[in-house]
């Protein structure tokens, strides 16, 4: 539940209430008394005696929503009408689609876009594969995939509910990034399954996006496909959130005047995301990494760890801590959590080092409350867009895709994961930069430009983007 009102919880509520009276003032009262917040009322349909108003108002979540309507209708002379959840609404139909570049006005319009003439475009690509990029929309699409299994914080919820998050991720990849990107949610979760649908349709995009599926599985399918594809190959949940954790790491260090290569990081969380940080904070400079899962610390003593876990026992923890995520933290510069809410207190953060930093991003409860946090440590971050230094993948992944369209790139490294965490660290200034602001907004006008840039630049991409003006066959 949300701790204050927010807009993913509004509703609008089509009411008539008497003309002349006190009723809209008691209405605001009503709504505000009972833990709302109104944030537009407008007056639909005037009589002389009854107005019809639509007050739009955010609760806390669907039970309070509930509680509102209630207060409402028990305001002398309101008689309410129809309910209406905005975010339902807004999801109405689906929220993309798809238009042509072109009008279809005539008849030589229909022969160029269609039959005859496209026949000369296809006998082109058939004599030149590498011409799908510069003649078909493979140039500027990815397809972005998932089977359901991990969705946001939902869980193993099937395809068809995962559809809603991969229509607001193509959303956000048109808004952000300008690409064309296509939800797939595959009625399998059978690894070999996956790894066949991809490649099959693989030859009509420039670049996959994998998506909420679960780990150990996502290991596996990533690698194989990278391994069996010309075009890069991107599982978010990975290594979006990577960027965006380093990005941040950079800066809140930069505020406390710590070195990267000197800190000491403990991590809560060895799945997907946390394996994938790992990885990059290594790549970064980070000396040493104590991570704890479910069954306390990894380490090579631990019995029954394979896969992941084993790589993880291998190359972190040099110093053989043992025992819980509670014991581990103590003295620790940073905490990043990836995990799940309420494995630390604020007493636990108290016993970190002097000016530590907290990423506390499980959502939408985090591993330790951040106004308990903010009693001790310098920086807290959380996953959350209603406290300060939200770090969201938002930030990374248009950028990321951009620049890899763009350079027209065959894979995706190390490298340019290291390029896209440095450029969106630099957004924020030094005269930006401080304890509560770490990260750009997503809405930052520099942020997806700069990395795609960084991006591009990595995979020996144009320095200048070139302009077709021609196209000769």
């Amino acid at each position: 539940m949300s701790a204050v009102p927010s807009v993913s919880y509004s509703i609008t509520v089509r009411l008539e209430v008497p003309a002349g009276g006190a009723a809209v003032s008691q209405l605001t009262t009503a709504v505000e008394q009972a833990g709302g917040a109104i944030t537009a009322l407008d007056v639909t349909a005037s009589g002389h005696e009854r107005l019809q108003i639509d007050v739009t108002c955010a609760a806390r979540d669907t039970e309070h929503a509930e509680q509102l309507v209630e207060a409402m209708r028990k305001v002398p002379g309101v008689v309410i009408g129809k309910v209406s959840d905005r975010t339902f609404l807004m999801h109405l139909g689906g929220k993309i689609e798809m238009n042509s570049k072109h009008p279809i006005r005539n008849r030589d319009d229909l022969s160029m876009i269609y039959t005859p003439g496209v026949a000369r475009v296809c006998l082109a690509i058939a004599k030149n594969k590498e011409d799908a990029r510069r003649l078909t929309i493979k140039r500027n699409s990815i397809a972005v995939i998932t089977d359901g299994s991990a969705v946001l914080g939902l869980g193993n919820i099937g395809p068809e509910a995962a559809m809603p998050v991969m229509e607001g991720k193509a959303a956000l990849f048109k808004r952000f990034g300008d690409i064309d990107a296509w939800p797939l949610c595959l009625d399998t979760q059978d690894v070999e399954e996956i790894i066949a649908v991809v490649k099959a349709v693989a030859p009509g995009f420039a670049g996959i996006n994998l998506e909420d599926i679960s780990a150990p599985r996502c290991f596996e399918i990533e690698a194989r496909l990278r391994g069996l594809l010309d075009i890069p190959v991107f599982h978010d949940d990975q290594h979006g959130t990577a960027i965006v954790v380093l990005a941040a790491l950079y800066n809140a260090l930069r505020v406390v005047d710590k070195s990267i290569s000197e800190v000491n990081i403990v991590m809560s969380g060895a799945g997907a995301a946390g394996t994938a940080i790992i990885k990059l904070l290594l790549a970064a400079g980070v000396n040493d990494i104590v991570v704890a899962d479910i069954a306390g610390v990894v380490h090579q003593g631990r019995p029954g760890i394979s896969g992941e876990l084993a790589w993880l026992a291998e190359h972190t923890n040099k110093l053989g801590v043992t025992g819980t995520l509670k014991d581990a933290v103590v003295g620790a510069d940073v905490f990043i959590g990836v995990s799940a809410p309420g494995v630390l207190t604020g007493d636990d953060i108290a016993k970190m080092a002097d000016k530590a930093i907290v990423f506390a991003l499980a959502n939408p409860e985090p591993e330790v409350d951040p106004a308990e946090a903010s009693k001790y440590a310098e920086v807290v971050a959380t996953g959350r867009s209603d406290f300060p230094n939200q770090i969201n993948n938002v930030l990374a992944f248009p950028g990321v895709f951009r620049g890899l369209l763009d350079a027209r790139s065959a894979e995706i490294t190390t490298p340019m994961l290291l390029a896209a965490a440095r450029a969106l660290a630099s957004v924020v200034s030094d005269d930006e930069l401080n304890a509560a602001y770490i990260m750009p907004s997503v809405f930052h006008a520099d942020v997806h430009h700069t990395v795609a840039t960084a991006v591009r630049r990595a995979a020996g991409g144009p320095v200048e983007l070139p302009v077709d003006t021609e196209v000769h066959l």
